[in-house]
């Protein structure tokens, strides 16, 4: 854990791995799949491989997509969640 690329990637798994264990406890079956856990995990790896090679605009970018990807299926934006 030295670099911010390090802090960030970490922060956004660990909000993953929790949300994912939230979701697992409930008694009603979601509408999540494994996969789209999985999407967003790699693309943490990738975003700190990435800002740790110093390419930081396309971390930026991964990190970008990352985000957008948990905001549409993971979050209450996308997919047409009732609330």
């Amino acid at each position: 854990m030295e670099t911010p690329w390090d802090w960030i990637t970490v922060i956004i798994f660990a909000g993953l791995v929790t949300r994912f264990l939230h979701q697992s406890s409930k008694p009603e079956a979601g509408d999540d799949s494994m996969w789209h856990y999985l999407v967003p995990c790699i693309g943490c790896a990738v975003t700190n491989w990435l800002g740790n090679e110093g390419w930081e605009l396309a971390a930026v970018g991964a990190l970008a997509a990352t985000l957008g990807f948990i905001a549409y299926f993971l979050g209450p934006v996308g997919r047409g969640r009732k609330h």
